[in-house]
């Protein structure tokens, strides 16, 4: 800097608010520093930088799985927010692992990222407290913290398979089956229950064999569908858990010999191109994304906030295979 400021004709102060984009610097002056910035290759020591502030302007992603769809409009949307803020954004896949899911946040934690935006895989969060206690913000996403008290936010799974549900009922259906995933994990279960509850209030009863919960494995779901679509009295709908069940589900019902309806929780790229377009139950990933991290610099600005729970609705989106009536 010093080298900088010689070059330049300025003082170091000056240098200082052209490479941190402060205000207070005339064109012509502005001109000169970044010239011999240019000149000298000087490049900002950002280590010196944490010393001096305390801060490293980076935030850690925890996400599930980077190569699942659902979770690309979720990132974009983080690392939108965090650019806006001045801070890079770090991420990693946990693969659903609740190990690896610890060993990449404390990670993070270890690289000094001043917040993290978690989307668990287990369901304890204790190793993060001490984290928190040191100022490291931390906010959940799609599913809550367990067993420690943190911001969480949702989307409406219960009330989004509920109403999905609704729909295949309206449509004259009575058999009705739920593929899902884990039981372990929080959506997975909520959709299931808002599957029961919207069978409950149309006063339908819930055979055993109609409800499959698992890997999203095509096979697993594969031979979960094909069970229950056989017997003397197969279901006649389906309604699948997320994404990836869905795409293996419209694969089934390709080869099936009658028509099955379906509707799918999750949107999903060419859903609206396939014949018939796929129902889906709609969360907005993005908007996920955008609140947890709105929510994450609120705290990292300083801001007294209470703990919160924070549930985004889902919207039903009818084209065609909801629609398909019970066959014969």
């Amino acid at each position: 800097m010093k080298d900088v400021a010689s070059r330049a004709g300025v003082g170091l102060k000056t240098v200082s608010r052209v490479v941190n984009g402060e205000p207070g610097v005339t064109p012509d002056t502005e001109k000169r520093v970044q010239e011999a910035i240019d000149a000298l290759g000087f490049r900002r020591n950002d280590s010196a930088r944490v010393l001096r502030k305390g801060r490293t302007a980076t935030v850690g992603l925890v996400l599930e799985d980077l190569a699942d769809p659902f979770y690309g409009p979720l990132n974009r949307s983080v690392e939108e927010v965090a650019r806006a803020h001045g801070a890079l954004l770090i991420n990693g896949s946990s693969a659903e692992d609740p190990d690896r899911e610890r060993e990449l946040a404390l990670a993070l934690c270890a690289r000094r990222v001043d917040g993290l935006i978690v989307i668990p895989a287990g369901d304890d969060h204790r190793y993060l407290e001490p984290e928190m206690r040191a100022g490291v913000a931390t906010v959940f996403v799609d599913r809550p913290a367990g067993r420690i008290d943190a911001d969480v936010v949702l989307s409406d799974s219960f009330g989004g398979a509920r109403d999905g549900v609704a729909h295949l009922i309206a449509h004259g259906h009575r058999r009705i089956g739920f593929l899902g995933d884990h039981p372990r994990i929080h959506t997975a279960t909520e959709r299931l229950r808002g599957y029961r509850a919207a069978m409950a209030a149309a006063g339908l009863p819930v055979a055993d064999a109609w409800t499959a919960l698992g890997s999203t494995d095509p096979g697993r779901v594969t031979a979960a569908a094909t069970a229950m679509l056989a017997g003397p009295e197969p279901v006649t709908a389906l309604f699948a858990g997320n994404n990836r069940v869905t795409v293996t589900v419209v694969r089934v019902l390709a080869a099936a010999a009658r028509p099955v309806a379906l509707v799918g929780f999750d949107d999903f790229e060419l859903a609206d191109l396939l014949r018939p377009g796929v129902t889906v139950v709609a969360q907005d990933a993005a908007a996920l994304g955008r609140v947890a991290t709105d929510r994450l610099f609120r705290r990292l600005a300083g801001a007294d906030l209470a703990t919160e729970r924070i549930e985004l609705p889902t919207r039903l989106i009818a084209r065609g295979s909801g629609e398909v009536p019970p066959a014969g």
